[in-house]
């Protein structure tokens, strides 16, 4: 399992579930349900004060376990489902930025591949 922080690009639907996401110069369709969980940032290290109703993104962070394949003409549900790849991403809020932070083994491999290291 690799550690890393990568900006992506996500398209959601109006309840702000994951559908779709630009990585790496291509498209990347949901292949499972989105895992969603928040986790607590130390937010008292940068910030000395949050007002009351100020602190959506400030206090938790937003966690999202994706399951993705790309997106390609002709492939059909058991090549996706085979292609597959795990990925944790964060959405930060307020400003609505998302960051690919933690990628699981069979992305280590094609992550290492494409780097030119093995």
């Amino acid at each position: 399992m690799g550690i890393f922080s990568e900006a992506i690009t996500v398209l959601t639907s109006s309840d702000g579930v994951p559908l779709q996401l630009w990585w790496r110069e291509e498209f990347y369709a949901i292949s499972a349900d989105p895992l969603c969980w928040y986790e607590r940032r130390s937010w008292w290290e940068s910030e000395k004060r949050v007002r009351p109703g100020e602190g959506v993104g400030v206090v938790d962070r937003q966690m999202w376990r994706l399951q993705v394949h790309r997106e390609e003409a002709g492939q059909g549900p058991a090549e996706a489902a085979h292609e597959s790849l795990t990925v944790d991403v964060v959405r930060y809020r307020p400003s609505e930025r998302w960051r690919v932070i933690k990628i699981y083994d069979a992305v280590d491999e094609l992550f290492m591949e494409e780097q030119g290291g093995a």
